[in-house]
């Protein structure tokens, strides 16, 4: 009998498919399922053997390339658990029924092996449209069972061994496993080493393999109301994870309407949520009663920390901030969501800039994990260290930035479209350019990405790293051409952009071609016109790299394992890769 409390996954749920029966509680806490293929490997243990046996060949092999992981009432239902239980019964019962079941005679659950005809061949087809040959790990899960599933127990689990072996050798599981500790080091990221008087530290050992600082700082923070302002997209977003974290919310914007706005998309949210089985009815209800709004100032007096989520325009923000001294608490943290703009150019009016901060969160809020603490010239740690606490209640993972244009992430990201949309004037087409970095892993093409931020939105941050980093930067005129003409990319919903969504589909837009190009024809330092899929990927990765090298070098992050992880999960680089910068030093293969 197992009895399961807590994170029951991977090779601690194959210990507990080796026993006859088992019993879960119902804690939030317990987690049951099989992450390998997550991490590019598969269940080594018997667990592409032994659940196909008790639930079925295609339920088992759905959870296995899903990577899920189940509660126990989700278990229970899915047959990977037999019963369960009250937290505080658990012990007990599992005990009794220990002793019961076999009394009873009764057999442990279990399925015959039956070949459904033609799954494995859907299953593999599925999986190569979906992944081509970047995460062996599917296809070896579907052979581990299409190949055990009427073997012996001995023999199958021979098998399964073997094609373990083979996935965990390879580069793409390695690669899967960096990405998980780069993950596991960001919960644990602090801001040793940022402020004068900080002992040394060193940044530079890989993050992968690093072990928890002896500063780990608690997710505790002493701030329980926090003020956004702007209901737009990004206060919308920031509204409602706040609240749903237990934050006190006050929030502002200058009419009623867009307020009113922006409650109903929190309101849909919390639907939403509760219809997916993250939140309970109650407590959506509870998190939308933490929130109060108001066109007024009323309420931000008594707000730990404020955040500003309105347009991105640096003379509206210095305003904002200086109206917002006069207002708050002289101790409340005063943080920009800006994802551009230099943290001392929007505080220029601030009375004790030591308190502002940069947090740019990541659109849509509820998906993107990843949050840049920006600390600016005067950012005392004092409250950087709090803003961080933040961040971390709202189970986010935070790089650490020193202020300047653009920080890291848009920075690099954008340098890197920017060259896409001129690769795109100098004559290349629109699919040859999306195709070409699609093929290399990106979930979707720069240009596509272009207009799912926006057309209009891109081409101001263009306008505003031209500004700081000319001569090096120099703007494309495609995008200031598309946004003349009204083709504002999906975000804004006009459905027509780079590509045109009319009806739901996507195809390029006729529209937008005799905008596009404009340049003559680029050459590469071979002296060949970029046109197939390696040159182009070579030419826009060898942008990004260099960006991303520059970043290092100046010291807006520390660490090129921060610069990886940033990338990866703010601006969606191919995990399988392992990390820009590790996939650049490691010999940049693009096979």
């Amino acid at each position: 009998m197992a009895a399961i409390h807590g994170a029951c996954i991977g090779g601690g749920f194959e210990l507990a498919l080796a026993c006859h029966w088992r019993i879960a509680s119902d804690d939030v806490a317990t987690q049951i399922g099989f992450p390998e293929t997550s991490l590019g490997t598969i269940p080594g243990w018997g667990g592409t053997v032994r659940l196909p046996r008790l639930i079925g060949a295609k339920p088992a092999l759905e959870h296995i390339l899903r990577a899920a992981l189940l509660n126990g009432v989700a278990a229970c239902k899915a047959g990977m658990i037999d019963d369960v239980v009250a937290t505080a019964d658990l012990r007990d019962k599992a005990k009794a029924a220990a002793h019961e079941l076999p009394r009873r005679g009764q057999n442990p659950p279990s399925i015959p092996p039956v070949r459904v005809p033609g799954l494995f061949k859907q299953m593999r087809a599925e999986m190569q449209s979906k992944s081509s040959d970047r995460l062996p790990a599917l296809q070896a899960a579907i052979d581990a069972v299409d190949r055990t599933l009427e073997r012996p127990m001995a023999e199958a689990l021979e098998i399964e061994a073997r094609l373990f072996g083979e996935v965990a050798a390879g580069i793409v599981c390695k690669n899967l496993i960096r990405v998980f500790f780069l993950r596991e080091a960001a919960k644990r990221r602090t801001l040793d080493g940022w402020f004068e008087g900080d002992a040394p530290t060193t940044a530079s050992r890989s993050e992968a393999h690093a072990r928890p600082s002896k500063k780990l700082q608690s997710h505790r923070t002493s701030i329980r109301r926090i003020g956004v302002v702007g209901a737009g997209v990004m206060g919308s977003g920031l509204t409602q994870w706040l609240a749903a974290h237990g934050f006190e919310v006050t929030w502002r914007d200058v009419e009623q309407q867009i307020v009113d706005t922006g409650m109903s998309v929190v309101r849909r949210r919390f639907d939403a949520a509760v219809k997916r089985g993250r939140l309970t009815a109650g407590e959506a209800n509870s998190a939308l009663r933490r929130i109060s709004t108001t066109t007024t100032w009323d309420g931000f007096g008594s707000c730990g920390l404020v955040i500003e989520a309105i347009v991105e325009n640096l003379a509206a923000k210095q305003a904002l901030f200086a109206e917002m001294t006069g207002i708050v608490s002289r101790d409340t943290i005063l943080a920009s969501n800006t994802s551009a703009l230099p943290l001392e150019e929007i505080t220029a009016r601030v009375a004790k800039p030591e308190r502002a901060v940069g947090l740019h969160f990541f659109n849509p809020v509820s998906r993107m994990p990843l949050v840049e603490l920006v600390i600016g010239r005067h950012t005392s740690r004092e409250h950087a260290e709090q803003a961080l606490a933040v961040v971390k209640a709202l189970e986010k993972a935070p790089v650490i930035c020193r202020s300047s244009p653009g920080f890291l992430v848009t920075r690099v990201l954008f340098f890197y479209l920017n060259e896409a949309v001129r690769l795109r004037e100098q004559g290349l087409s629109t699919r040859q350019i999306d195709g070409a970095m699609r093929e290399f892993g990106w979930p979707m093409g720069p240009l596509r990405l272009i207009d799912e931020v926006g057309v209009d939105v891109t081409d101001f941050i263009f306008r505003e790293l031209e500004h700081y980093f000319a001569p090096r930067f120099t703007r494309n005129n495609a995008c200031g051409r598309l946004v003349s003409a009204k083709l504002l990319g999906r975000k804004n919903g006009t459905d027509q952009g780079f590509y045109s969504y009319d009806g739901g589909n996507e195809t390029v837009n006729d529209l937008a071609e005799p905008l596009l190009v404009s340049l003559p024809a680029a050459e590469n330092d071979s002296g060949v016109v970029p046109q197939d899929t390696r040159a182009i990927v070579e030419w826009l990765m060898r942008v990004m790299v260099a960006e991303a090298e520059r970043c290092l070098a100046e010291g807006v992050v520390r660490s090129a394992d921060e610069v990886d992880f940033a990338l990866l999960s703010g601006a969606g680089f191919p995990a399988f890769r392992g990390g820009l910068l590790h996939w650049a030093r490691s010999g940049a293969k693009i096979d």
